[in-house]
């Protein structure tokens, strides 16, 4: 374990969306300043010490970035390995690169995760028509995945017994994962973290409901029977640790008959833990930037219920109304442009009960 980083020191962020921008905001109140890298438009901008506007190609840039800083944290998977090969040659990156590594690639998240002993949906490599047609024989319902670059729904076809598979390839045409369909009664995850020292603290359980592929809200306490709740818990707990992970990680599940089934994990700070923001002393982000910087983890226990519901394109016409209500938080991300899909802040509202 490394000296923890003093107050005053930097810590860099690939990525300078929403995320970046709220893990800017808890390192400032830690003492911190941050360093944000990003090729497009940056809202992490407004509340950072500094930006570097590049391409993640740019080596200049990129090493002049990793040298004005003690650590580098990301926002989003989707870095590419070359440019966190230059990153890393100068200053540590936290989470490390395995989890990276695992959460980039659909098919080699859920190798990872069997491998460990846990369920996830049933599964097969398709690189071709060919064998998405193959894999279809005696499915009933589908998900045809890229193995990259997908989020928020993109890069994914539904698929039913009898549809043309070779038209839904076409709308991928990369190699994919073809998931069976799980029969789930919720969706619930786990936003928990892991220091340095090795020490595991985790957030309550959130209950999430998605549209057209995009959460629209989470809500804690999760309302699921008591006994589920912990073997949540302790499958985050079990997939931290065996990544060697350092910083939060978003777990997600499909409750089941069965048991709980994992959907996917998400190596940073995540959409659904945003309720934290209003739920505990300690929120996720600040957790996050406790575990890079080498501190002691915060107590996660719930102080109050909460539902965080994403704002989404037109749902900011609805801003002077969540703005009038009690027992709530705004949280604008300062993006200029209103778009259909596009997640333009969140809000927490507090339950009184």
């Amino acid at each position: 374990m490394t000296e923890p980083l003093k107050p005053g020191a930097t810590i860099g962020i690939l990525g300078g969306g929403q995320l970046g921008r709220m893990l800017s905001v808890a390192a400032s109140r830690m003492g911190y300043r941050t360093h944000i890298f990003e090729p497009g438009a940056a809202p992490a901008a407004d509340v950072a010490h500094r930006l570097t506007n590049a391409p993640y190609e740019d080596e200049t840039a990129l090493r002049d970035f990793a040298a004005s800083v003690d650590v580098v944290t990301y926002e989003f998977e989707n870095v590419p390995a070359a440019s966190l090969d230059v990153i890393e040659s100068i200053v540590p990156i936290r989470p490390n690169r395995r989890a990276l590594a695992v959460s980039q690639d659909r098919l080699d998240e859920k190798d990872f995760l069997t491998g460990l002993g846990l369920t996830t949906a049933p599964y097969a490599r398709v690189d071709s028509a060919e064998e998405l047609a193959a894999a279809m024989q005696g499915q009933d319902r589908a998900i045809l995945k890229t193995r990259r670059l997908g989020y928020d729904g993109k890069g994914q076809v539904r698929l039913s017994a009898g549809d043309d598979t070779a038209a839904a390839w076409a709308q991928v045409n990369a190699p994919s994962v073809l998931e069976g369909f799980v029969d789930f009664t919720a969706e619930i995850s786990v936003i928990v973290a892991r220091g340095q020292d090795g020490s595991v603290a985790a957030f309550d359980p959130g209950l999430n409901v998605h549209r057209d592929g995009i959460l629209r809200n989470t809500t804690v306490p999760c309302g699921l029977p008591s006994r589920l709740i912990p073997d949540a818990v302790l499958t985050a707990s079990r997939i931290v640790s065996a990544l060697d992970y350092v910083g939060v990680v978003g777990v997600e599940l499909f409750v089941t008959p069965r048991g709980l089934i994992v959907n996917e994990i998400a190596p940073r700070v995540h959409n659904s833990g945003h309720w934290t923001q209003a739920g505990c002393a300690v929120d996720q982000f600040e957790q996050h930037v406790r575990a890079i910087a080498g501190l002691p983890l915060g107590d996660g226990k719930r102080y109050a219920d909460v539902v965080m519901e994403n704002l989404i394109g037109d749902d900011m016409d609805r801003l002077p109304e969540w703005l009038a209500q009690p027992d709530t938080q705004v949280h604008l991300y300062g993006k200029a442009e209103v778009k259909p899909g596009r997640k333009m802040g969140h809000v927490n509202r507090i339950i009184r009960r």
